[in-house]
């Protein structure tokens, strides 16, 4: 077995390492420590659970120079709650090396207060893009053309947010040599243009971990009937008794109204989305990692790095919109040598989805509830040869493409490249809503600050 040793680390990252039970690499830390130490550009692609932040965040604390008091590596992260959790892992660093500084630098706190802990600047900035660019560009507190690398965490997410305007801002004023380590889920095609304008030759970095998700996990497909999916979601709950159970929606409105019902029926249940309030979501994270629930309620921003110990159990109260986002809900659970449960609700209209996902190798058992006893169901193949319900976007695929009378030679691909366009659109049009409205509470909370220092004048 691969052991750190080989890295030949400082002293007290060899200690941390040590206090924090690690012992051998995972894969993805074995290719991309020695990439980073040969001061390459790194594209690293990988889910959940594989250990990519510490395959930065160990060779970054390892070359950091202490006895320098200026930036030295920049780490960005869509969201703050994967940005508090590199911060934290990075401070079990800081427990043998008290000389390292380490600023955690996101929205949603008081920015005069940042400002002020920027007197002695960091070695490390950890944070999301608009507030690095808020205090290192506007405010120009923080001075991060210092640094010789720069990471971009979770880089599709960073997208589909709406942050590669913010990121464009403040690399365009970073050294021409610096060093870009770029990691993702997934490498969306909008994506490529970014990478291809900051990053020198990079070095590719692919690890599949969607065979070791399913082998832990198992996956049931529990058809609705037409039934109030809540009343399926207590009869699963009925039949399970989980360490830590996340229950997935796809809106934040959803997993709002669902942890309502879920509470005035007696549970105590968590949530984390996007709607809580940046105070609300810090101590939803602390309650959580003190295991104070046994329920979660989540979008997909807790599938997506956000690390949350003990989960054995996965509810879908529906399929996601993107596959890949299924893969992220069911690898939170099934990790390492523990097995997992994944159930999802689904029916005729997820027969496409369920069958690409048995396409990357998932096997589904279909079940239902009987008297409290999950058993086996009638199979779903009788039921592919039924015409599912279209979507709106399907039948306005139908509508704008149509077989032509006579179908001449590339006919298959020209068709093909026209449906991508479509989707391409309609994904392009859901992002665009999404940065419209983040734009809007940006521009509420620096009228909120302008008013506060008008008021303080």
């Amino acid at each position: 077995m691969d052991l750190f040793d080989k890295f030949q680390f400082n002293d007290y990252v060899k200690k941390t390492l040590n206090n924090i039970h690690f012992t051998s690499p995972t894969p993805i830390q074995d290719k991309v420590i020695p990439l980073v130490y040969k001061n390459k550009d790194i594209i690293g692609i990988s889910q959940t659970g594989t250990g990519k932040t510490h395959s930065f965040l160990i060779p970054i604390i390892d070359r950091i120079d202490t006895s320098a008091d200026y930036v030295q590596a920049v780490i960005t992260t869509p969201t703050r709650e994967l940005a508090h959790q590199i911060y934290e892992n990075a401070k079990e660093f800081k427990k043998e090396n008290p000389d390292l500084r380490i600023s955690l630098v996101i929205g949603g706190s008081d920015k005069q207060k940042a400002i002020n802990k920027l007197s002695t600047q960091p070695h490390i900035v950890i944070g999301t893009p608009g507030r690095i660019k808020d205090l290192s560009l506007n405010e120009q507190a923080l001075i991060i053309t210092t640094a010789t690398t720069f990471v971009v965490d979770e880089a599709d997410m960073t997208l589909e947010y709406g942050y590669l305007e913010d990121l464009d801002a403040v690399l365009s004023k970073m050294r021409e040599d610096l060093q870009m380590l770029v990691f993702s889920a997934t490498i969306p095609e909008h994506l490529w243009p970014f990478l291809r304008k900051y990053m020198n030759a990079p070095e590719l970095v692919q690890i599949d971990a969607h065979k070791k998700t399913t082998d832990n996990t198992k996956h049931y497909l529990i058809h609705t009937k037409h039934h109030d999916r809540y009343t399926v979601l207590k009869n699963i709950m009925d039949i399970i008794d989980p360490y830590i159970c996340l229950i997935f929606c796809n809106k934040r409105t959803e997993a709002t109204k669902l942890s309502d019902q879920l509470r005035s029926d007696g549970y105590r249940v968590g949530e984390i989305h996007g709607d809580l309030e940046p105070r609300e979501r810090k101590q939803m994270m602390r309650r959580i990692n003190n295991n104070e629930y046994q329920y979660i309620v989540a979008t997909d921003i807790a599938a997506r790095g956000i690390d949350i110990d003990g989960v054995s159990h996965v509810i879908n109260m529906e399929f996601p919109t993107e596959r890949d986002f299924y893969i992220h809900r069911s690898g939170r659970c099934g990790r390492g040598k523990y097995k997992g449960e994944c159930y999802s609700m689904y029916d005729s209209s997820n027969q496409q989805m369920v069958e690409s996902l048995e396409k990357k190798g998932i096997h589904f058992e279909v079940k239902e509830i009987r008297n409290g006893v999950l058993t086996d169901a009638k199979t779903r193949n009788k039921r592919k040869n039924r015409n599912a319900p279209q979507s709106e976007l399907e039948k306005e695929i139908q509508r704008i493409i149509k077989r032509p009378k006579k179908v001449k030679p590339g006919y298959k691909k020209k068709r093909k490249r026209e449906i991508q366009a479509i989707y391409q659109k309609k994904k392009r049009d859901i992002i665009r809503k999404d940065i419209q409205k983040q734009k809007k509470e940006r521009a509420k909370q620096a009228q909120r600050e302008k008013r506060e220092r008008e008021n303080m004048q």
